[in-house]
């Protein structure tokens, strides 16, 4: 089967593989759609922090069931997606329910070879009903759960102002559930374009440009002095998370979705008389993805809005790179597999 592999940072090579047999357990999937996410950009840039080459990536998915593995409520020639993250069941993480911060996760496509190739064989208990929603949508579950399980992480409440620094397609899903929970949500990037997105697709209401605006001073106003109680950072870099506690209320909470290699750097002083909260938000659970499809099947959320760049699967070699540029305008890119 035809296979691309990142084979060290900025390089990609098509392979032929032999196609995976399913083991006892395991579904195969046809894979339909890719979605590129930050986790492949930084994976190809090599600031990916749990990453080995050389590396299949993908792991925003849609496929064709080949084989059910057993799988109950499925059957072969459905449309699914998955749960990618493949978690041990027994460490201490999983029997408190948090599968999603396993100790010995195996993320798809990160610690093990993804779904940038024809077929895929995969934990048949991952399996994700797809609801009769299509591959474009499938594929875009996975990033959307990332952004529903911080929002579920922040314990957003109705009315509170939520600031979501980054408006790429992660910050994009952390905006949309922040509304859904009854957030009033303000969108802080750099990107102008991206910002615009926010407003007339999202109904944003509130959006700051970063590069040529005094943040503070701008919360301040929008807020009516009392800053947002909720910052959740989707950027993953390390100047915007250092500068975010300065964004925060007093008796707010902090959650960083997005990740970087680098330390954090704030003042305690600062923080402490906050009694402000600090936590990460990794990956997502079931109960995330199954939030994510109800949300899609009310309409609540329009995500194919978000795919800006579409591509067969023999040219992404040659355009991936260019994903990297934020002069493309690329929110979301989509790899289509015949």
């Amino acid at each position: 089967m035809n296979t691309l592999v990142c084979t060290e940072p900025g390089h990609f090579a098509y392979d032929t593989r032999p196609a995976p047999v399913p083991q006892p357990g395991q579904a195969l999937l046809r894979i339909r759609r890719v979605g590129i996410c930050g986790t492949d950009l930084h994976a190809f840039e090599g600031t990916q922090p749990f990453f080995a080459y050389p590396r299949v990536l993908g792991h925003e998915l849609a496929g064709e069931l080949v084989d059910t593995g057993g799988a109950e409520g499925f059957a072969v020639g459905d449309a699914v997606t998955f749960i990618p993250y493949f978690n041990c069941g027994h460490c201490v993480a999983c029997r408190a329910g948090k599968p999603n911060c396993c100790m010995h996760m195996q993320v798809c496509g990160v610690h093990v070879d993804g779904g940038m190739a024809e077929l895929l064989a995969v934990p048949a208990t991952a399996l994700v009903v797809g609801q009769g929603l299509g591959y474009d949508e499938l594929a875009l579950v996975e990033p959307l759960a990332i952004g529903a399980h911080g929002v579920r992480r922040a314990g957003v409440q109705p009315g509170e102002w939520v600031l979501v620094v980054g408006a790429g397609p992660i910050g994009l899903g952390i905006m949309e559930f922040a509304r859904i929970a009854g957030a009033q949500v303000i969108a802080l990037d750099v990107n102008e374009q991206r910002l615009a997105f926010c407003r007339e697709h999202l109904g944003v209401a509130h959006t700051i440009n970063g590069r040529n605006t005094d943040v503070a001073d701008a919360l301040r106003t929008i807020t009516d002095g009392d800053m947002p109680t909720v910052v959740i950072d989707a950027t993953g870099s390390l100047g915007a998370i250092n500068q975010g506690f300065a964004y925060l209320a007093h008796g707010g909470r902090y959650v960083l979705v997005g990740l970087q290699k680098g330390e954090l750097s704030f003042s305690h002083p600062e923080f402490h008389k906050r009694e402000a909260t600090l936590m990460s938000s990794r990956n997502a659970t079931r109960q995330d993805f199954e939030h994510v499809i109800s949300a899609l099947k009310q309409g609540l959320v329009r995500p194919t809005t978000y795919i800006t760049h579409r591509t067969g699967f023999g040219e992404v070699k040659a355009e991936f790179a260019s994903w990297l540029n934020p002069a493309t305008g690329v929110i979301k890119a989509m790899i289509e597999l015949a």
